[in-house]
């Protein structure tokens, strides 16, 4: 599945219109947790039964869609769901236990509800009143089926209001094999790093922009709570901040597209980005980085364009030497890989060296005939002389012809 998005156009009764609908899906979520939570043994099916009811007590809840209510008992189920999992697996720390939402930002319509009247407006029908919205994009719904189309989302952003099309089709492109491979391994000093010394640096967007945003929160803070201008000035922020989220999107974007066309295998490092940022020093550079979302990326061009794309373990992959294989201890401000060895390298080449090695070691082989346990490989066994040669012992299966 992928995501299209467009921006809207309406009138203000319109915008009024999804910013109910939106009050109305944050209703339902937080009712469905609640009904969860005074309940035992509640599953999903039971809040999306329990969804009609909204609707029969709730004038304003039967306005929405019926699969629009649905879809926020799904998201109530979801966050459950994830506490369970957690729970389940013992992970350390806090579990994620659900919370009521304050302030959400998106209703999500399933295959009812909506209607693409062309491939640039669609017309939503509930008793909401949103009606039809014009779709600025340079996509064309018009190359998709409808039916491939399985949810829509209305999303509300600092500066206007936005359409998601979620897509159930495969995209696929052939690309010419360019017979080469690469180990990656990220960074804050440089961006990330190839197993043949090759840095991209990091684009810092948060630090870049760090002193416009404390101006801005000064001015924010200094207004008056409940007023206009304070409403104003907080537009102003939010917006500053939606342009730092999308520079980063749009570097991992354009640098995922083009590492994963140049090269036909990629390893790259599986971190824990949860487990990083618990370091106080490092956190804000960590998020500002975005590691996890470059990942994101390169996994997604990888099935697109028909590449392999390996995570590694982050193991000992910085502490290991990519020339003899001893472990050389270092800390985070030594920025030299040194080995008895004679191997100078940068740490984190080093690093990447070691990645692409493991990649390549984990692709193992598939299909092959000499790794089958019923196709052992080797030589004939070896017999006295006299005896006759349909008496060698053989290594080959038993259905093979006999020599």
């Amino acid at each position: 599945m992928f995501v299209l998005e467009f921006k809207v156009e309406a009138k203000l009764k319109q915008y009024q219109a999804i910013d109910d609908a939106i009050r109305t899906a944050q209703f339902i979520r937080n009712k469905c947790l609640k009904y969860w939570m005074d309940n035992k043994g509640v599953n999903k099916y039971d809040l999306s039964a329990y969804c009609r009811v909204l609707s029969h007590d709730f004038k304003f809840a039967s306005q929405l869609n019926s699969q629009a209510r649905q879809a926020s008992a799904e998201r109530a189920w979801s966050s459950i769901s994830r506490f369970f999992d957690n729970c389940k697996q013992k992970v350390i720390g806090k579990k994620g236990y659900p919370q009521f939402k304050k302030f959400s930002r998106s209703v999500e319509y399933k295959t009812t509800g909506w209607k693409l009247l062309n491939p640039k407006t669609i017309h939503f029908s509930d008793k909401k009143e949103i009606g039809t919205l014009k779709l600025k994009g340079a996509w064309d719904l018009g190359y998709f089926q409808q039916s491939d189309i399985k949810r829509v989302r209305l999303i509300k952003r600092a500066d206007g209001y936005y359409c998601q099309f979620v897509l159930s089709c495969e995209v696929k492109e052939d690309v010419k094999p360019s017979g080469k491979c690469i180990g990656i391994d990220v960074g804050l000093a440089s961006f990330y790093t190839d197993h043949e010394g090759n840095k991209v640096d990091n684009p810092k967007f948060l630090k870049k922009s760090e002193k416009r945003l404390k101006r801005l929160q000064r001015r924010l803070s200094k207004k008056k709570k409940g007023s206009k201008n304070r409403q104003k000035a907080r537009q102003r922020l939010a917006k500053a901040h939606l342009k730092i989220s999308r520079q980063r999107k749009d570097f991992a974007v354009k640098l995922a597209r083009c590492v994963v066309r140049s090269n036909d295998v990629i390893a790259q490092v599986d971190l824990r980005i949860k487990n990083l940022v618990k370091n106080h020093c490092l956190a804000k550079s960590i998020n500002d980085a975005a590691w996890y979302q470059f990942r994101e990326w390169l996994e997604y061009f990888g099935v697109k364009f028909g590449k392999i794309t390996i995570a590694v373990p982050p193991n000992y992959t910085s502490q290991n030497c990519s020339n003899c294989g001893e472990v050389v201890k270092k800390s985070l401000s030594t920025r030299t890989h040194q080995c008895k060895c004679g191997c100078v390298l940068d740490r984190d080449e080093n690093a990447a060296i070691n990645i692409l090695k493991k990649g390549l070691s984990t692709v193992g082989h598939t299909g092959t005939f000499g790794l089958d346990p019923m196709n052992a490989w080797g030589e004939n066994t070896s017999t006295f002389s006299e005896v006759i040669l349909s008496k060698q012992v053989i290594s080959w299966n038993q259905e093979s012809p006999s020599l």
